[in-house]
């Protein structure tokens, strides 16, 4: 394992920040914690990102808490991958094409720089 940064899902919603690190730090030192929120409603998405401070802390965390039940749920703890670069494609334009020019829609996907998560 060559990175230190972790995901973890399957959180209960009502999880805290400070509840993760502290857990987490059970395993060595955790440089940062980030649950995932809606930008919405403010709310827990249910996963979030650790980095431990070396990759054998990270691996040392996956062994402790991938499966550990925290509050009434199994959790899952593996190594963090790279997003994709490009994202994911628009969808197509559906529907019966039309003799007028029909078709179209889609768009959309790409890589979103300023979203950090």
């Amino acid at each position: 394992m060559s990175n230190s940064k972790l995901y973890v899902g399957n959180l209960s919603f009502e999880t805290l920040e400070i509840e993760l690190e502290d857990l987490f730090k059970q395993a060595g030192t955790v440089t940062e914690a980030a649950l995932m929120q809606d930008r919405m409603t403010g709310k827990s998405r249910g996963f979030a990102f650790v980095t431990m401070g070396t990759a054998d802390e990270a691996k040392k965390a996956i062994e402790m808490f991938n499966g550990k039940q925290i509050g009434g749920r199994a959790l899952t703890v593996n190594e963090a991958r790279p997003r994709e670069a490009g994202g994911g494609g628009g969808g197509g334009g559906g529907g019966q094409r039309r003799s007028f020019g029909g078709g179209g829609g889609g768009g959309g996907g790409g890589r979103r720089d300023y979203q950090r998560y």
